[in-house]
């Protein structure tokens, strides 16, 4: 097999001109032929460049509106012969096809052109034919050819020319090979799940494909003997962490990732409303609170469980300004990820070296359609993401006694973070804030005394004369199977109680409740998070 192959000629076809016109000069300068297509020949003509059009080696000029220009044995001809086999080489001198070393192209705009609403005739016309046809080709003899297809590797191509005085060796033909073969199978798919999902309206095609394109690799995985990495899908249906700003801090690791999505997929509930503080520790909130400040709302889910907030996720539904920030840095933080931050937050944070700031400009909408998945041995779980909301226009009053004005909005507020916690969840919340969080617990009866315990552990921190549950309203993600677990929140304290019901006991529920002097209502919605 050759390793080196000396690019004598290379074919240009690009719809992004990024750098076009710098490596064409450079080509040109080693001597390399250049041929082209369309727009590209134009673009390269207008940098004073000398150019064959394609046109010229085919004998046929483009037609069907560019659909018909590359689609030859001239021109794959030159692109697939193995070149030293006898057979190949006999064929190309009888039919005058030259060889071509170099082929860059990418691809029309499909992707972009979705994105901005274009109607459908405009959507099909930007479905390429020719491009990845050549880049098959290429990527496929690349024994003898070059393939590039972004204008990211124009350097390392000029790079590889210089080193290799003007030829290209195999090793890095082998590399952009299979960069072009995932370029072109990220193009279908996207062009198959546009199909499927937008032109057909199909949930779950018989076939799905996910395009991703590495962002970078991470220290670890979970621990330290996985190894990880961050991918970004092809396109970004909500902008979220890797988007982010990151003002200081050290790089963000696999847990830092997870744990501060968590944080800010629930301080995106609060968007649009009253000052709000997030506090996840392993994808799980410790502490939650809205304010008539930030500084207010801080302190508010700092008290809910400040042991468990050591070393954690802290995110806001606002910009983070000073008095907040310095709070901020009272404990030992790995993440803090907000909206924007003035100048006296970021000072503030700037004092602490190793803390990951992270500004995102804006907060994902949490009701956004989408997927998610899950891998499992053999397979793969896809679902749809859980966006289901509710008002208190759903609600359904259950026991004797209604909820209060207050209560409601209790309920409310503890539903809206219930819907963030392992399952089972307990949520007991007071005034706009969560006295205690019972998370993943194996029965909801134990989630409820969990979170009642953090209550009270944080009443003896703070000197308060009571918990915070009393007089709370609790909110449990799916129903009560049994009346235990009601009863240990009413224990607790708490006066009011929002769950989906929906369980063959939910007449003995209601009654416990009733015996109880418990409010209580009905989701009709349930938010299991596993």
């Amino acid at each position: 097999m050759t390793q080196l192959v000396p690019v004598r000629r290379a074919l240009l076809s690009v719809s992004d001109k990024t750098g076009l016109a710098e490596l064409g000069r450079a080509l040109a300068a080693r001597g390399v032929e250049l041929v082209s297509t369309g727009g590209t020949a134009k673009a390269l003509r207008d940098a004073g460049l000398s150019v064959k059009d394609v046109s010229d080696l085919t004998g046929f000029p483009e037609m069907m509106d560019g659909r018909v220009k590359t689609l030859h044995p001239m021109v794959h001809g030159g692109l697939l012969a193995v070149r030293d086999n006898a057979e190949h080489a006999a064929a190309m001198t009888e039919h005058g096809i030259g060889a071509i070393d170099l082929v860059v192209v990418n691809l029309y705009p499909f992707e972009a052109t979705v994105a901005k609403g274009a109607e459908r005739d405009e959507v099909i016309e930007n479905i390429d034919i020719g491009g990845p046809s050549m880049v098959r080709s290429a990527a496929k003899n690349h024994a003898y050819v070059a393939i590039v297809t972004d204008a990211s590797d124009y350097a390392e191509l000029l790079a590889q020319l210089d080193a290799n005085d003007g030829a290209t060796d195999f090793a890095f033909r082998k590399r952009l090979a299979a960069r072009a073969f995932a370029a072109t199978a990220a193009y279908d798919s996207a062009i198959g799940q546009w199909f499927a999902s937008v032109d057909q309206g199909e949930t779950f095609p018989p076939r799905v494909s996910q395009a991703r394109v590495l962002a970078g690799t991470l220290r670890y995985g979970e621990n330290p003997h996985q190894n990880a990495a961050l991918y970004l899908p092809a396109q970004v249906e909500a902008k979220g962490l890797p988007q982010a700003e990151q003002v200081q801090g050290k790089e963000l690791s696999y847990n830092n990732y997870n744990d501060a999505n968590a944080a800010l997929e629930l301080a995106a509930e609060f968007r649009g409303g009253a000052p709000a503080i997030v506090i996840v520790k392993h994808a799980n909130p410790c502490g939650v609170a809205q304010g008539a400040s930030l500084l207010e709302a801080w302190n508010g889910a700092l008290q809910c469980d400040s042991v468990s907030a050591f070393g954690g996720i802290v995110a806001s539904n606002v910009p983070l300004d000073g008095p907040t920030a310095e709070a901020i840095c009272q404990i030992f933080t790995e993440v803090v990820v907000a909206p924007g931050a003035d100048e006296a937050a970021r000072a503030a944070f700037a004092k602490k070296k190793n803390l990951r700031l992270l500004l995102t400009d804006g907060l994902p909408d949490p009701r956004r359609a989408g997927q998610t998945m899950a891998v499992i041995a053999g397979g793969v779980l896809v679902q749809d993401r859980d966006n289901g909301a509710i008002t208190e226009a759903d609600l359904k009053v259950v026991t004797q006694r209604a909820p209060t004005s207050q209560e409601l909005k209790d309920c409310l507020f503890a539903w809206t973070v219930a819907r963030h916690v392992k399952s089972n969840a307990i949520v007991y919340a007071k005034d706009g804030v969560t006295a205690g969080i019972g998370a993943g617990q194996m029965n909801r009866r134990d989630s409820s005394r969990i979170a009642a315990m953090k209550a009270a552990e944080a009443a003896q921190t703070y000197g308060w004369t009571s918990p915070r549950t009393v007089g709370s309203a609790v909110a449990s993600d799916a129903f009560f199977p049994f009346a235990d677990g009601l009863l240990a929140a009413a224990q607790a304290g708490a006066t009011a109680v929002i769950q989906p019901g929906g369980s063959i006991r939910d007449e003995d529920v209601i009654k416990a409740a009733d015996e109880a002097g418990l409010a209580m209502v009905f989701t009709g919605m349930r938010h299991f998070r596993h």
